[in-house]
């Protein structure tokens, strides 16, 4: 085939563009030689897209701000649960009034976003119409419909003195299913297709019990009386935030480059600064021990942190819905070691 085209008008001869070069010839063994000088080749180098550069997964259809509040009221609920039975126990009755108070709250706005994002609230009321075990979605409902209860007849019994051993019984039963409510919209949203959420499945329920600790903590800081009242909630802060960064590392070990998310981008900012507002505010209750205007102030830098952290997660996972190498990649890279494993099983094999 003729590789250069006549110009009628000058005359002249013209390269076609594209198609000069050959590319890089193959030597001995099969092995591609690398290109010379000027080559070219006939066909592109492969690059990853998807039909028409269209996202492989239908992306959340979730709410903003709905879903994200609604991931950080309940880690608040729980972990307040929690800290407001430790308080109770120690005879610390005025942070233990507080922290209930805080506890149902939160959970009545994590309720209030979750209906607003459902549409209706015939929505939720009937998602609890069946039980079914293997659905994150379905536990979720009945977890709230019995932490619901149990966190407002804890409060209602601190604040108006009424039916006290009903109050504790209910203190004690929020406190139980406290960090099941802060962990278990970590398996709602792992229970998806959505790579960064999917893959991080192991840690995630870590990453949000830790957050809703730390949203705790900084909670009860701010609305301590009393410096012998902060202990509990600076020691409480330090766990929430120690147990968040390092399963937030372990997951972003693991997860290669779907992980990305997490440490890149607007995503990647917010967890970023979610982290560091609860490692900065830690340090602050524990160095403001004396100064109510520094307990407050760490206080809340730990609740906006664990704000920050929730809506990073959610956010990340929206990045690796949109972007398909986070899915396709993955995918490949498994198929691949499934082959290996299989060609070594098979080498291995008698013959």
């Amino acid at each position: 085939m003729n590789s250069e085209r006549n110009d009628g008008d000058r005359g002249s001869v013209a390269p076609r563009p594209g198609r000069e070069a050959i590319t890089g010839a193959v030597g001995r063994g099969g092995r591609r030689r690398g290109r010379r000088r000027g080559e070219q080749p006939v066909v592109p180098d492969a690059d990853f897209t998807s039909y028409y550069g269209k996202p492989v997964l239908n992306g959340p259809v979730w709410k903003v701000p709905d879903v994200p509040g609604y991931l950080f009221l309940g880690g608040l609920a729980g972990g307040s649960s929690l800290l407001a039975a430790g308080y109770h126990a120690t005879g610390h009755h005025r942070a233990a009034t507080a922290a209930k108070v805080g506890a149902l709250g939160s959970i009545g706005g994590s309720v209030v976003a979750l209906v607003h994002d459902l549409g209706r609230p015939s929505r939720f009321v009937n998602m609890l119409r069946v039980v079914k075990p293997t659905s994150p979605m379905s536990m979720g409902s009945w977890l709230l419909a019995v932490y619901g209860p149990l966190s407002g007849l804890s409060a209602a019994s601190a604040v108006t003195g009424l039916l006290p051993r009903a109050g504790v019984a209910a203190t004690a039963g929020a406190a139980l299913t406290g960090p099941a409510v802060a962990s278990y919209t970590a398996a709602l949203v792992a229970d998806t297709a959505v790579p960064a959420w999917h893959d991080a499945h192991r840690e995630l329920p870590y990453v949000f019990v830790g957050s809703g600790a730390v949203a705790a903590g900084g909670l009860s800081l701010i609305t301590a009386t009393h410096r012998s009242e902060t202990g509990p909630a600076r020691h409480f802060a330090l766990f929430g935030t120690a147990l968040e960064v390092a399963a937030t590392r372990l997951a972003e070990h693991r997860l290669g480059m779907v992980a990305e998310p997490y440490r890149q981008g607007r995503s990647g900012r917010l967890v970023r600064v979610g982290e560091a507002l609860a490692v900065a505010g830690t340090a602050s209750a524990f160095l403001a021990r004396r100064g109510r205007l520094g307990r407050v102030l760490a206080g809340a830098a730990l609740l906006t942190g664990s704000a920050l952290t929730k809506w990073g997660v959610f956010e990340a996972g929206r990045v690796s819905a949109a972007d398909p190498k986070y899915t396709v990649v993955p995918q490949r890279q498994r198929l691949r070691r499934r082959e290996q494993a299989a060609r070594q099983a098979g080498d291995g094999a008698p013959a």
